[in-house]
């Protein structure tokens, strides 16, 4: 078990398989791209397959979910998925992706194992996309998810970042789209993890914004708090129902209480937390050839060192070395 000194134990495993990306979203990194990983420095999928099964095995992971970068760069990733599928227990399994590429895999990931895909995509208008992304893959992405749809990787969540100037108002249009096509809505708070370091707090589109956009059009009732479990979306019946829509307000409304999750970076370092500044090196004690005893000692000692927040209601709050796209979702 994966618990820490406040009494929460981590049964929700996020695994990072590549921080590269095929696009250059404007929050997350610069338009031209970063220094990525050396392929030495990723965890290979033998070593992956092995920390997920030690998860699932004998810390008590139940969900897996694989993130970036875009995972669907990894080449094994359709390997991957039919290892973790094969572990008993068997986890439940998900993938965050942009979309590019789901076309062609969709059939493929959902045969190997995989339950379900989040895709982000944070507008409607591909010529804000373009901007956005820095980018032409509106159509991509589109595609990418009706393929998901169609081979039952449901529900198809889709994840959208409102930025001011840009796609703030398309709010209400996201949510009359997703009603339309059978899609789960999220939207995300924008978080101080670019790699520019540019993000303001003053500047950013908050929950109470959204759901004040969104009240122009819809009528919202909020589910309750054991609806709601340890999920980090709230959410929203739409016009009474049955479709709903939820936002992650990791900034205006930390949900670090309820948090249930662990992450795995692509090259091996545990962080308890998605701001945490410290990592514990799991990649070091593998190929120093490690027992699974002792490396399920380290995973749980780093856990035990979880701290109570994220902090970003601190106003000394300092971002992470590392974005996103380096830790995964």
């Amino acid at each position: 078990m994966l618990i820490d000194t406040y009494g929460r134990v981590a049964t929700d495993l996020r695994v990072s398989l590549t921080d590269r990306c095929n696009l250059r979203c404007t929050y997350c990194m610069p338009e031209e791209g970063l220094q990525w990983l050396a392929k030495p420095d990723l965890l290979t999928d033998d070593e992956i397959v092995r920390l997920i099964g030690l998860a699932v095995t004998s810390l008590g992971v139940e969900e897996v979910r694989f993130t970036g970068g875009e995972p669907l760069l990894r080449p094994g990733l359709v390997g991957i998925v039919e290892r973790v599928a094969a572990l008993a227990p068997r986890p439940q399994m998900s993938l965050t992706t942009n979309g590019i590429g789901l076309k062609r895999t969709a059939t493929a990931l959902k045969a190997a194992g995989l339950d379900r895909v989040n895709v982000s995509l944070d507008t409607l208008r591909p010529d804000v996309f373009k901007t956005l992304t820095r980018r032409d893959r509106h159509k991509d992405v589109l595609e990418g998810l009706e393929a998901a749809r169609d081979a039952g990787l449901t529900p198809v969540k889709v994840n959208a970042v409102l930025m001011p100037g840009m796609n703030e108002d398309e709010a209400p249009d996201l949510l009359a789209w997703a009603v339309e096509h059978g899609y789960e809505l999220r939207f995300i708070e924008q978080m101080p993890l670019d790699a520019q370091h540019g993000w303001k707090r003053e500047g950013m589109v908050t929950a109470g914004d959204i759901l004040a956009s969104l009240r122009t059009r819809f009528e919202l009732t909020e589910e309750g708090a054991d609806e709601r479990g340890s999920a980090p979306a709230e959410r929203w019946l739409v016009d009474g129902g049955p479709h709903r829509v939820g936002v992650i307000a990791s900034v205006t409304r930390p949900f670090c209480r309820a948090c249930d999750r662990t992450r795995l970076t692509a090259d091996g370092q545990i962080r308890t937390c998605l701001f945490a500044r410290e990592e514990t090196d799991l990649r070091a004690a593998l190929r120093s050839g490690a027992p699974d005893e002792e490396v399920a000692r380290i995973w749980r000692l780093a856990m035990w060192g979880k701290k109570a927040g994220s902090g970003l209601d601190d106003p000394s709050f300092l971002q992470p070395d590392r974005p996103m796209s380096a830790i995964g979702g």
